[in-house]
């Protein structure tokens, strides 16, 4: 099995140039550095079994007591499916040292057997479809402590500076399973989620969605309840503990009011009240390129952590010290990236690009990250002008690596490069100038949010909608920039017969069109991986691409 996945996540994108020719790129296959460490245990995360694909999850309701002494949870998950084939083994995820106690259907107990983090259920009769079931799920045990939130997440048991509880959750690529019993894969998800957390009632447990209440209890701890009413993925369910305090405003968006609410440790309240300003920034340029925020029904939140931040759905958690910037640095290094909370815009970004829009599989993670850093440039750009946004994104290209392609390993929970970051947002930013029409790359943004709200989607779904949407053959750049680590070369020449010039270090058929400089005009080139040759009754003494690709160019 091992070996049947090494062949199929064979990666392409080794050049071989040929000494005493020219320096044509073939394209040759490469092993892939995270093949030696898959396993089964990764194909039952990242894969959609058998036990996962005859039902679709209809509602959760997650009800948990946080024991913060022990660092210890106890819980129960009601999990309500729609089946859509006969099946009677259902696949349920929670991570070890975490355990399932028990699970029953309509009141009966259910037999189970544990496969390291994955539990396999075997119902009492076979499923029928378009049947709307349920099972509930009984757990406990100590969740994994996060080590480096949120890169190696799970739970967080920090302090605040007066030595109160301080906790939250960060567990994208660890998977929610690593903290509640669910369908731990990103192809389905909830239409909707109840979530009930008892926690000690000086503190206040803060979620997704909407406060639908609280209730003291006589134990000296209180339940607060929080409802989402749309599609969530499980990444993105959160829950954070502290004495907060709360503030709140209303936005007036494309949809109507919206609530935005803010929870912040009583200390920092003041520096909140003026960094939390951006929001409505944010909102206003955001729904000017991408369309209405896709939650109003849950609202928006800002919750402060003790981590720097996560995009969870309708709460984002934010740590980024009231600075602007990454923690008070310029990603950039153009002074640009100053201007803005990275945090609160970044990861905002991803209510529009991970949370309604959602891969498939961590594999096609560019889907999130390369929109959520583009949305960066469009932010500067929507409030201090094309120019700044345009410096930001070409001064993010020296954070990249060029390591491994941007697009990682299919059905073992395995995701891409760094680069779909920085390069990610660069690639988008060369194909709005081959657009070259701000207007329809505005409306192009505004349709993928439309036409994939609150949806699952693959990389070919988003590569395709772009080709079919412009009109351009961008099959090539796709390939180019998210399966390859090369850089493809402009290379000219200037006699008097004209411009020579062809693409190099590129897969074959590699057909960009670029924009070139001389001194006194911009040119359009359709620029090929072969020479071709352009008369210009002028020869050019200078001639550059324009800065906006992110491409190499060599004078021969």
């Amino acid at each position: 099995m091992k070996e049947f996945i090494c062949i199929l996540s064979l990666v392409l994108f080794l050049i071989t140039p040929v000494p005493g020719q020219n320096r044509d790129v073939k394209i040759a296959t490469v092993f892939h550095p995270e093949i030696e460490n898959i396993g089964r245990q990764d194909s039952l995360r990242g894969s959609i079994t058998p036990e996962r694909k005859w039902w679709d999850l209809d509602y959760y309701h997650l009800q948990v007591d946080v024991n913060i002494r022990q660092k210890t949870l106890k819980g129960t998950n009601l999990i309500q499916y729609r089946v859509l084939n006969a099946s009677n083994r259902l696949q349920i995820d929670l991570q070890e040292p975490m355990k399932i106690v028990s699970i029953e259907q309509a009141g009966t107990p259910l037999t189970y057997t544990r496969e390291g983090n994955v539990y396999f259920i075997e119902l009492l009769k076979e499923q029928v479809p378009g049947q709307l079931n349920s099972i509930l799920v009984e757990y406990e045990g100590k969740p994994r402590q996060a080590k480096r939130a949120p890169w190696d997440g799970g739970f967080s048991w920090e302090k605040d500076s007066n030595g109160n509880p301080f906790i939250a959750t960060s567990c994208q690529g660890l998977g929610a399973s690593s903290w509640w019993p669910c369908k731990d894969h990103p192809f389905d998800e909830p239409d909707s989620m109840d979530m009930s957390f008892t926690v000690p009632s000086d503190l206040m447990a803060v979620s997704n969605g909407r406060l639908h209440g609280s209730e003291e209890l006589k134990n000296g701890k209180k339940v607060w309840h929080w409802k989402v009413r749309n599609p969530i993925n499980h990444y993105g369910v959160n829950l954070n503990i502290a004495k907060y305090v709360q503030f709140e405003e209303l936005y007036e968006g494309e949809k109507g009011p919206l609530d935005c609410s803010y929870y912040v440790l009583k200390e920092n309240l003041e520096e909140a009240k003026i960094q939390f300003a951006q929001v409505p920034m944010m909102l206003e340029a955001f729904e000017y390129w991408f369309g209405p925020y896709p939650f109003y029904e849950d609202g928006f939140k800002l919750v402060q952590v003790p981590y720097l931040g996560m995009e969870h759905q309708s709460s984002v958690t934010y740590g980024n010290k009231f600075k602007n910037g990454y923690l008070g640095r310029d990603l950039s290094g153009t002074g640009q990236g100053l201007k803005f909370d990275f945090i609160i815009i970044h990861e905002s970004a991803h209510e529009w690009f991970a949370n309604s829009i959602t891969y498939k599989d961590v594999a096609d993670m560019w889907i999130h990250e390369s929109f959520g850093q583009y949305a960066e440039g469009l932010y500067l750009e929507y409030h201090f002008g094309k120019e700044a946004g345009y410096e930001y994104l070409q001064g993010l290209r020296r954070n990249i690596r060029n390591d491994i392609p941007i697009i990682g390993l299919y059905d073992v929970n395995r995701e891409g490069s760094g680069d779909m970051y920085a390069k990610g947002a660069n690639m988008l930013h060369m194909i709005r100038q081959l657009v070259d029409d701000d207007e329809r790359w505005r409306s192009l943004l505004r349709g993928i949010n439309n036409d994939y709200f609150h949806s699952t989607v693959s990389s070919e779904q988003i590569e395709g909608y772009m080709i079919h949407y412009t009109g351009l053959d961008l099959k090539a750049v796709f390939d180019q920039y998210l399966r390859t680590t090369e850089i493809p070369d402009f290379e000219y020449t200037v006699s008097k017969k004209g411009l020579r010039y062809r693409w190099n270090n590129c897969i074959d058929g590699f057909n960009m069109p670029v924009k070139i400089h001389t001194l006194t005009e911009e040119v359009w080139l359709q620029a090929k991986d072969h020479w071709q040759l352009i008369e210009m009754s002028e020869l050019p003494d200078h001639l550059e691409v324009s800065p906006a690709f992110y491409v190499q160019i060599s004078e021969l």
